[in-house]
């Protein structure tokens, strides 16, 4: 009967033969040479994978030796002077190209420090057989208040799951928000650390563009400090925000961008304010048509938009798929204030049917042919705005508390950094704004227009105006 060696439960049929290691006497001169040969090998491959370090050091080394203190003194006096004027002639070629990698070598030093225990308190490392493994910090790149560290995900994992733990991960680093982007790679998620808060000073209004773009309005600043373009062409635009959240400044932003366009005949503006012109009333010249007091009024504007979107519908039917503003067939805006007014609060139960109805056809319809709606509202809750998921551009200013933020701008939004509940109230006018198919929302502030600022505005681009109904001629 053959002899059976049980390992683990597995059966062999022979037992394996334990075989010794021969022993080999070798000189003792050889055996010193060969560890001085492996020595030197191991000493060559750090020195390369380390040049950053070793070139340094051996470079000054030489200096030292050729010149004495001097020698390193002399050549970091002319490498500050020559970065200090390369600086003052050309600062932004000198932050891209000298001071941005360098701090951003310095940065990913730092955070290479705290990452493995960033990673296990945030739960991101993953624990497979029997090693911990931890996502790879691969890159760091540095701007304006933000670093954009690109880090190669554990498999299995997707960028939500760092999204989930940003508000972890901005404490472990120190940092004021973090925010988790896909990156290139399906693999890689680009980890957005903001320092500083570009957005803490004010934005004043910015200048009219001689011919609007519909797809890039300029009204406000983004967080990394360049100018924030909002799309109008193909969607409608929903402002949510508390009171003093500064909806204000997101209607006169968009109406600053297309004033130019109201003169060329490009571009109609059509303001309801059903608070009775409170917030619009300054600005009613801007206005092709206005209403503010007469909930009739309002209810056949709004109608008659919703018949000229479909009449524009059923014109443009075979030609084309999407409206090309003309003088003739100008692009219309319709600019309304306080919404939940006209769908929530209004006691006419006919009037409110109505409303709802003609806003339906608009919001469904109207984006294609030119019919544009700019609404704000306070109350983000369905039964206030039925039709909230019309909207394809939400822009939720501050909100009173955390589970708001996903009812405005869509679910999981808060993880992805849309922190509108911790928006200050000295911060009006600072919003996330989100697009359909956008999963990143966007930090702005929009630029705030004094009451003066917009008389000015009216008497320099008003031309008629019908308000309630009423046509009056000339500027107020």
């Amino acid at each position: 009967m053959p002899l059976v060696n049980v390992i683990r439960g597995d059966r062999i049929d022979a037992a394996p033969i334990n075989v010794r290691t021969p022993f080999i006497r070798i000189p003792l001169w050889l055996a010193l040479t060969w560890w001085a040969v492996k020595a030197l090998g191991r000493l060559t491959v750090v020195l390369l994978q380390f040049w950053y370090v070793t070139g340094p050091a051996v470079f000054f080394g030489w200096l030292y030796l050729r010149w004495g203190w001097a020698g390193p003194a002399g050549f970091l006096a002319a490498v500050g002077a020559l970065s200090a004027g390369w600086g003052f002639g050309h600062r932004p070629s000198w932050l891209r190209f000298a001071w941005w990698p360098a701090l951003a070598r310095y940065r990913r030093w730092l955070y290479r420090r705290n990452w493995q225990a960033a990673m296990v308190t945030a739960r991101l490392a993953v624990s497979f057989d029997h090693h911990t493994v931890l996502p790879v910090l691969r890159k760091v790149r540095c701007a304006s208040g933000v670093d954009v560290v690109a880090v190669r995900m554990v498999t299995g994992q997707i960028p939500d799951d760092f999204a989930k733990v940003a508000e972890r991960l901005a404490h472990t680093f120190g940092v004021r928000q973090v925010k988790a982007v896909p990156g290139p790679r399906p693999d890689v998620v680009l980890l957005h650390l903001f320092r500083g808060d570009p957005l803490a000073k004010l934005v004043h209004p910015l200048p009219v563009p001689a011919v609007p773009e519909f797809t890039a309005l300029p009204v406000g600043r983004q967080e990394d400090g360049d100018g924030y373009g909002l799309r109008l062409f193909g969607t409608q635009v929903l402002v949510v925000g508390a009171t003093g959240s500064g909806k204000g400044s997101v209607i006169w932003s968009v109406v600053r961008s297309l004033a130019a366009g109201t003169t060329t005949g490009l571009v109609q503006l059509w303001g309801l304010d059903p608070k009775g012109g409170m917030e619009l009333g300054i600005g009613a010249p801007m206005f092709a048509r206005f209403a503010c007091r007469d909930y009739g009024a309002m209810c056949e504007l709004i109608e008659d938009a919703a018949a000229l979107a479909k009449n524009r519908a059923r014109n443009l039917h075979g030609r084309t798929r999407q409206h090309t503003p003309t003088p003739d067939e100008p692009l219309i805006v319709l600019v309304i204030d306080e919404l939940a007014n006209l769908t929530a609060y209004l006691t006419d139960r006919q009037l409110k049917d109505r409303i709802k109805a003609a806003l339906s056809i608009l919001l469904s319809q109207g984006r294609a042919v030119g019919v544009h709606v700019v609404a704000a509202i306070q109350d983000p809750r369905k039964e206030v705005l039925p039709f909230r998921d019309l909207f394809p551009t939400r822009i939720g200013l501050r909100l009173a508390e955390a589970a708001q933020v996903d009812l405005v701008l869509g679910e999981g939004m808060r993880d992805r950094g849309a922190l509108c509940d911790r928006i200050p109230q000295s911060l009006p006018g600072v919003g996330f704004v989100v697009i359909d198919g956008d999963p990143t929302p966007m930090r702005v502030r929009f630029s705030y227009l004094s009451d003066d600022e917009i008389r000015e505005l009216a008497q320099t681009y008003g031309r008629l105006r019908v308000i309630d109904g009423e046509v009056l001629d000339g500027v107020a």
